[in-house]
């Protein structure tokens, strides 16, 4: 219903190029966005959106990354995060205050956590909010930086520390998340910064000074608000990996465009292995991504409330792959895709920051393998208690020794995954389930040996979190490309060839990234790292002489 008329404005209206150029996105774009509903995409109808499931959502996303992601970042920081905590915690009479003007772009969001102290770390914030002696109001004073809309939006969700006091008279301080609005006073805007990329999106810091906000505009609880800010951050982060695989398909087909048509040595260049191996390994990431995102929506769709490690690693994957996918669209392009006329350069610089934003992909990788290790431990601990009473737990302490000496002696223990699959995709499915496998004893292997000091491994857990997410991506295609060979749709067996290229390679991947895991050899590698660091650290720059002396 909505994918032919949005397409068409991307196409016809929205000027991608004009909105780079002027730092802004035209008023006529502006004012066409609001008419077609694109601000409250996941609004109830009963407040003036559209009510769209994720997947709807991810579906109209995945057009706007294709056409502009600028204005991508702007809807998406209006209502991916900007409002998210309203839907996700406001009350009703928020709700009904709030999301109807929201929803229709009359008023804009933004979301306020990150400060000149606090980036990744979120919970260094020290923007504060004091209750007042008459207890009606937080008086808010701090700041924030580098918040998307921040110049342009009325309505803010804010987080600032609070004073909490325990059941036992103690007082601490708490992060608590507020709704603001700028007409409470107080609230005011710096320029907009100049930025790498996605110009046309509102940048800017946002100051708070002695701003009264009614108690009635907690989002949560008091004390409550680095859960609803991971809550809306790992919410929000879904719908970037449907973006990022529309902007891979735009690239794909002004890459193959010039392929198909440029001639070199007597030849259109398409028909040269170089290049058909580069245009493959685009298409195959984008498949990935796109098999990635969409998976994900359909579990949220569905009710799953457990999704952030999902999230993270799409998120991870596609910002990752559409950076690939668009370095190689200007290297098959060659000296015409460095121009700025074809595109592709805005579009590079408009990629980096999804990188940086919403969780860096450096602690997003982190976070994945600690999340997972975390309930792994779980599991441990519940068989060191079947050890302390071995007779009444002799069930499961035989399951654990049956796999380990299965393993030993080469014989695999892993759960077939051949009923989920199409007939044709069993060798992958089996090199899939022994990635599973293997993963499950090496992350116990892990545990065992560090225990709680795994946390200070981040050489390990960078390559236990690359692991996982290979092995996200081949559940994701083999799912997606045996459901296309089950139905019989067109291009099944082109779905089937990327997923069968892309497990064969995972696979080996993740055989390499867990063998690092116990490898000796890493081991001193990690050591001179850290040492290479540490001098580079104290030198301020590189430690070596110049080869010429001077």
């Amino acid at each position: 219903m909505y994918i032919d008329p949005v397409t068409k404005f991307f196409e016809e209206v929205n000027n991608a190029d004009k909105n780079d150029s002027m730092a802004a996105i035209e008023d006529h774009t502006f004012e066409g966005l609001k008419e077609m509903g694109a601000f409250g995409l996941q609004v109830s109808t009963e407040h003036n959106g559209l009510g769209l499931s994720n997947t709807q959502y991810a579906r109209i996303v995945e057009i706007v990354g294709e056409y502009d992601l600028g204005i991508g970042i702007a809807l998406g920081a209006h209502q991916s995060i900007g409002f998210k905590g309203i839907l996700l915690f406001g009350t009703p009479e928020q709700k009904a205050k709030y999301l109807p003007k929201l929803a229709v772009g009359k008023t804009l969001a933004a979301f306020c956590l990150t400060e000149p102290s606090s980036g990744s770390d979120a919970s260094s914030i020290r923007s504060k909010a004091v209750l007042s002696k008459d207890g009606k109001h937080y008086i808010l004073n701090g700041s924030k930086i580098w918040i998307s809309n921040g110049g342009i939006a009325e309505i803010f969700t804010v987080f600032a520390q609070t004073p909490v006091t325990d059941a036992d008279g103690n007082t601490t301080d708490k992060i608590t998340a507020f709704v603001v609005e700028r007409g409470f006073g107080g609230v005011s805007s710096g320029p907009p910064e100049n930025k790498m990329g996605i110009k046309c999106s509102n940048t800017a810091e946002v100051y708070f000074e002695d701003v009264k906000i009614p108690v009635e505009n907690i989002l949560g609880e008091v004390g409550g608000g680095f859960k609803v800010a991971m809550n809306i951050l790992n919410n929000g982060r879904f719908g970037m990996g449907a973006a990022l695989s529309g902007t891979m398909k735009g690239l794909i087909k002004k890459a193959v465009d010039h392929a198909a048509n440029r001639q070199q040595f007597g030849d259109y260049i398409h028909k040269y292995g170089v290049i058909q191996e580069k245009l493959a390994r685009m298409a195959m990431q984008q498949y990935v991504s796109e098999c990635m995102a969409y998976m994900l929506c359909a579990n949220m769709d569905a009710g799953s409330t457990e999704f952030q490690i999902e999230a993270a690693i799409s998120k991870i994957y596609a910002s990752e792959a559409a950076w690939f996918v668009a370095d190689e669209a200007i290297q098959i392009s060659g000296g015409m895709g460095y121009m700025r006329d074809s595109g592709l350069e805005r579009v590079m610089r408009d990629l980096r920051i999804f990188r940086i934003f919403e969780g860096t992909n450096d602690i997003l990788r982190l976070f994945i393998s600690l999340t997972g290790l975390q309930n792994a431990g779980k599991h441990l601990k519940e068989l060191q208690k079947a050890f302390k009473n071995p007779g009444g737990n002799f069930g499961t302490i035989m399951d654990i020794v049956n796999k380990r000496a299965k393993r030993m002696v080469g014989v695999s223990s892993a759960p077939s995954l051949d009923q989920y699959v199409h007939p044709s995709m069993k060798d992958s499915a089996g090199k899939t389930a022994k990635a599973i496998e293997d993963f499950g004893f090496s992350v116990e292997d892990l545990l065992i040996k560090h225990g709680k000091k795994i946390v200070d491994q981040q050489f390990l857990l960078w390559r236990l979190a690359e692991a996982t997410i290979d092995i996200y991506g081949m559940v994701a295609t083999l799912s997606k490309s045996s459901k296309s060979l089950s139905d019989g749709i067109e291009g099944a067996d082109y779905e089937a060839k990327l997923c069968k290229v892309f497990v064969n390679e995972a696979s080996t991947r993740i055989t390499k990234n867990l063998a690092y895991l116990k490898s000796s050899t890493e081991k001193e590698n990690i050591e001179s790292l850290k040492d290479a660091s540490k001098s580079v650290i104290e030198r301020g720059s590189v430690v070596q002489r110049h080869p010429v002396g001077f």
